[in-house]
């Protein structure tokens, strides 16, 4: 059979993004920040982090406030976050010659968040400390069968940073600190591929280069009907950033802080595997020979075969301003304002090296704001009870919103507790529950004939369970 030239229509396009999409359909730029860096702070909300110095993990909230601590302490925490995400379809439509397909149950899961932290003074005046904690998250699944599988099916992305970090005190009321950042990041991501659409669009190819007659095209169309491939994609990288932060005691009972933490720039490179169906549905024996070769030609096509990808992306910088108010000896008032430059990514330039075209996708993620304000109860010398609320603005527009994080602005309610074993060793328990605004989404990724369209909302929350041990040494 003569090579077939595939047409440029609606189908042809929405098929040569397929593979691209499935990078650039948002899973590295969604609100998956993470605040959850230890548990003492969760129980208010996180807020005052960069002014609070409470204990070691004051390396990541703000390293100036490290040298408050007078002697060596390690911090082990772990927070559990549950996710749930629930899709109601409000008039979904399926893609070119596939079922619509179910909802995909919760789309949400648990996730195990570590936190590791020592401080060491070496003199008055100044110390030394490293953490080892997870500063971005994501996952959410699907069902495989559900009506966005053309979107996405699984999300997951994981980092590990490891941040040394200097503090010196420079006059009785100002400290100053800063470190570096040596972070690695792993992402994995998977959808549907409609092949029945690249299919039938091969068919139609043919009938117009005369290499099959029009009254067959309806048979061997049918014969691709309903047919999938699974895209597995997996990147990697590791880069460098950077942290400063400065604490000033205004009188015996402030202190103000600010913080910044710089953005990081990625060069990840992975891979694409692509598990291309090869076997048709029923045909006269004629027409067997001639579907076989349409399958193998598309198959040939770049865009449809595995390969290796490569994509520069710079994660956001943040910037914090806390204030920390000892009110009395019993309470502790704080609050926080953060923001996120989350407008560092504007478009994904997915490259691949099999000669496939890249594809440059607008994201056109906007900087977000987060604030917060929380207490500390002293009820004795043993038991500290704390409170929080917060208020996290999502960096995703409406136009752009995607499955694979289907964020929405969110509210924070946060209750803690500690209890001191002796002075050298306390435990931190928090709870915190995150109401999420229920978002809306209308996403057919470009293209309904590929991908289907996503038309519906989500009802989501998060529920957060946190614990740490904190050991000072004599």
């Amino acid at each position: 059979m003569n090579k077939i030239t595939f047409r440029r229509s609606r189908v042809a396009v929405g098929v040569a993004g397929m593979v691209l999409s499935l990078a650039a359909s948002q899973a590295l730029g969604s609100a998956f920040a993470l605040q959850e860096q230890n548990a003492s702070g969760l129980g208010h909300a996180f807020a005052g982090g960069a002014a609070a110095a409470e204990d070691v993990s004051t390396i990541f909230y703000n390293p100036a406030g490290l040298v408050r601590l007078q002697s060596p302490q390690v911090v082990v925490a772990g927070n559990v976050i549950c996710y749930s995400a629930r899709f109601h379809d409000s008039g979904s439509q399926p893609a070119a010659f596939q079922p619509l397909g179910g909802s995909g149950g919760d789309a949400g899961d648990c996730s195990v968040v570590p936190n590791f932290y020592v401080g060491v003074p070496f003199t008055d005046k100044w110390s030394f400390g490293l953490a080892v904690n997870v500063p971005f998250g994501l996952k959410t699944e699907y069902d495989a069968d559900w009506l966005g599988r053309f979107q996405a099916v699984n999300s997951k992305i994981e980092t590990i940073n490891v941040n040394p970090v200097l503090s010196w005190e420079p006059t009785p009321h100002l400290t100053v600190g800063g470190g570096v950042s040596y972070q690695h990041l792993k992402a994995t991501l998977t959808q549907q591929i409609n092949y029945a659409g690249a299919f039938a669009q091969g068919v139609g190819a043919a009938v117009a280069g005369g290499l099959v007659p029009v009254q067959a095209a309806p048979a061997l169309i049918g014969s691709g009907a309903g047919l999938e491939s699974g895209a597995h994609l997996t990147g990697t990288d590791s880069a460098w950033g950077w942290n400063v932060g400065v604490l000033w005691q205004a009188n015996d009972q402030t202190r103000i802080g600010a913080a910044y933490r710089s953005r990081i720039k990625y060069n990840v490179t992975g891979t694409v595997d692509i598990s291309n169906p090869t076997v048709l549905g029923a045909l006269p024996p004629a027409l067997a020979p001639v579907g076989a070769a349409i399958m193998n030609q598309v198959s040939a096509n770049p865009q449809l075969q595995s390969g290796a990808i490569k994509l520069d992306i710079k994660l956001p910088d943040t910037a914090n301003v806390s204030v920390f108010h000892q009110f009395n000896n019993k309470w502790d008032l704080m609050a926080d304002l953060q923001w996120t430059g989350w407008s560092s990514i504007q478009q994904l330039d997915i490259q691949r090296t099999n000669g496939a075209p890249s594809s440059v996708t607008p994201e056109n993620f906007r900087d977000s704001w987060r604030l917060s304000a929380g207490a500390n109860y002293r009820y004795n010398d043993t038991w500290t009870l704390r409170g929080g609320v917060a208020y996290d603005q999502t960096p995703v527009r409406d136009a752009e919103r995607t499955p694979r994080l289907p964020d929405e602005d969110r509210t924070w309610l946060t209750v803690g507790v500690q209890y001191k074993f002796s002075p050298q060793v306390a435990i931190d328990l928090g709870y915190a529950h995150i109401f999420i605004k229920d978002p809306n989404i209308n996403q057919n990724a470009g293209s309904t004939a590929s991908f289907g369209l996503i038309n519906g909302s989500y009802s989501s929350d998060v529920n957060i369970v946190g614990a740490q041990l904190t050991y000072t040494m004599k």
